[in-house]
């Protein structure tokens, strides 16, 4: 069974917005009094500031649970190059250890209610010799929340997506259309209903695009609109978070 206390996002493909979907999230949750743990195991493309290495993905993270905490294990791997993660690893010349990533991870789910945790683009990316990232979702035990794009053939890619996880035994808890524009198109306005009803999956949401925000505005934005849609409750229900955060509700 997988593990309810967190939730693995993937997506469809680099650049879809995973980091803001996951923040978003984060910060739904942290909003509703729990203690919310994030995590991006692998970030390549990594900026040096001083002598360390910075995952800007994570620290949107951390900014979205109201943490300025400099924790080794929501960063276990940092790279320098943007390039397919084994490829970056290689060229620091390390070597990526999924017991390494499980064991930050379960440090992470003892001390948090809920834990999130962002993958490096989508399930197939390779992160150490022949293991890709479904191999360590797999290895984490968690379920996935897919982001898609919402424009013209998000539909393949991201059927393509919820079929690969199942055939590796992975539970999709459902996919979230992001960058869903003011305006949609023909192949916009379709999509979200296409995909809900094709890939056997749940529509657990649909964020807006806002190309002239920065992403903290942007991720307060989204928050925003969500927390005044019944809707929410449902999507963090599906995901695996309402428990936590019915029973955090309970005790106040």
């Amino acid at each position: 069974m997988a593990n309810c206390k967190g939730i693995f996002i993937t997506g469809t493909d680099t650049g879809v917005g995973k980091t803001i979907v996951s923040a978003v999230l984060a910060r739904l949750l942290a909003n509703k009094g729990l203690s919310v743990g994030v995590m991006k195991p692998v970030t390549s493309g990594c900026i040096e500031v001083g002598s360390k290495l910075l995952s800007e993905d994570a620290e949107l993270l951390k900014w979205a649970v109201h943490t300025r905490e400099d924790d080794p294990d929501m960063t276990p791997y940092l790279l320098r190059e943007p390039l397919a993660p084994s490829v970056a690893a290689e060229l620091d010349k390390v070597r990526i250890d999924f017991s390494i990533i499980k064991a930050a991870y379960e440090r992470l789910a003892a001390k948090h209610d809920f834990v999130i945790v962002e993958g490096a683009g989508g399930l197939m990316v390779p992160l150490a010799g022949g293991l890709l990232t479904a191999d360590l979702i797999n290895h984490l035990n968690l379920p996935v929340a897919v982001v898609a794009r919402p424009n013209l053939g998000t539909v393949n890619h991201t059927l393509l997506t919820t079929f690969t996880a199942r055939q590796m035994g992975i539970p999709v808890k459902g996919i979230i259309v992001n960058n869903y524009p003011s305006a949609p198109d023909k192949a916009e306005e379709y999509a979200p209903h296409m995909l809900g009803s094709l890939s056997g999956a749940a529509l657990l949401g649909v964020f807006p695009h806002s190309p002239r925000l920065d992403q903290h505005t942007l991720v307060e934005e989204i928050v925003s609109i969500l927390e005044q849609d019944p809707a929410t409750a449902l999507m963090l229900r599906e995901l695996g978070a309402g428990a936590a955060s019915s029973t955090k509700e309970s005790t106040r």
